[in-house]
């Protein structure tokens, strides 16, 4: 403390130690108990929270270590998804020893979904990410999370790691995700949208059969289907618009992300086909980055190989800390 009664940071009559204590009484009046989304089992490990961030409430699920914990992990998920994707990968992430963190993003499941398509930008996609990852460094006063973007969540966390740089974050992994779009993407989907005056859903779109047997007799579609038909529903279709549109984008951002020196992980499933696999290798090429193919997957190695895919996470993270 000075003569003039600030400490080093500024601050007048406040020490850094309370002022930390004050960032994480705030931060947890931010992260509430939530309700479990549709009819998919929660393990008793896995909590289900709400994050209060300037967009609204985004929802979250969160599986703590036993131990102290070795790091933050922020999960994000990918076009049509939900933190549901990485219920499988959670728990054996917080058995490696890391506080394992996945969100639904704006206009996904049940998280806050403005309205208008000019809601839904990669701007504000990213934002949101940052804003969590300030929210959980507060909360548990580990700054630095160890980020992972799924396909279109590897766009927006690829955006996010740009902007935060490693003020925020101690690395990024692009899960099955790309250098950048391509013109043209996804526009059957945006067409049937569209032409659909907005008032549907993919899952219904996808699937008429399931959809008229949902209709007459919900019972008899599986928890899983039942899940992604819950999910559809409530999936804000600004959000695929917004989200198709990011995804056409051909803008190639590798660059900047490459001036951030944030070490960088580039994985995916050996049968990924959602993102060219070569363009993917190219990518770590460029980035200097680690170039990871996990077997027995594609597009999906956080639901179809989660102990490797766990492995594998736990293992660059252990390099990176």
């Amino acid at each position: 403390m000075s003569a003039n009664g600030t400490d080093a940071s500024g601050v007048s009559g406040v020490s850094g130690g309370d002022a930390r204590a004050r960032a994480r009484t705030e931060a947890a009046r931010r992260v509430r108990p939530g309700q479990r989304f549709s009819v998919l089992p929660v393990p008793d490990t896995v909590e289900v929270l709400e994050l209060d961030v300037p967009v609204g409430a985004l929802t979250a699920l969160r599986a703590r270590p036993a131990d102290r914990a070795l790091g933050t992990a922020l999960l994000v998920p990918g076009f049509t998804g939900s933190k549901e994707d990485f219920l499988p990968l959670l728990p054996l992430l917080a058995d490696r020893g890391f506080d394992a963190w996945a969100f639904s993003q704006r206009g996904q499941g049940d998280s806050a979904a403005p309205a208008g398509e000019e809601s839904y930008t990669l701007d504000a996609f990213s934002g949101d990410v940052i804003h969590v990852a300030s929210l959980l460094a507060d909360l548990t006063g580990r700054r630095h999370a160890h980020l992972v973007g799924h396909s279109f969540g590897g766009t927006v966390a690829r955006a996010a790691a740009i902007s935060g740089g490693r003020e925020a974050f101690a690395d990024l992994t692009m899960l099955c995700s790309g250098p950048h779009g391509w013109p043209g993407r996804k526009a059957a989907e945006e067409a049937r949208l569209r032409g659909a005056g907005k008032r549907t859903d993919l899952w219904t779109l996808d699937r008429p059969e399931a959809a008229r047997t949902a209709r007459r007799a919900p019972e008899q579609l599986s928890p899983a289907e039942r899940f992604l038909r819950e999910r559809s529903l409530r999936t804000s279709v600004d959000n695929l618009l917004g989200a198709i549109g990011v995804l056409a984008d051909p803008s190639d951002s590798t660059p900047l992300l490459a001036a951030t020196g944030l070490p960088v992980l580039v994985a995916h499933g050996r049968h990924d086909d959602a993102w060219p696999q070569e363009w993917q290798r190219t990518m770590a090429e460029r980035l200097g980055a680690r170039h990871e193919i996990i077997a027995d997957s594609g597009h999906l190695p956080n639901q179809e190989n989660p102990v490797a895919t766990a492995d594998l996470l736990s293992d660059f993270w252990s390099h990176t800390r």
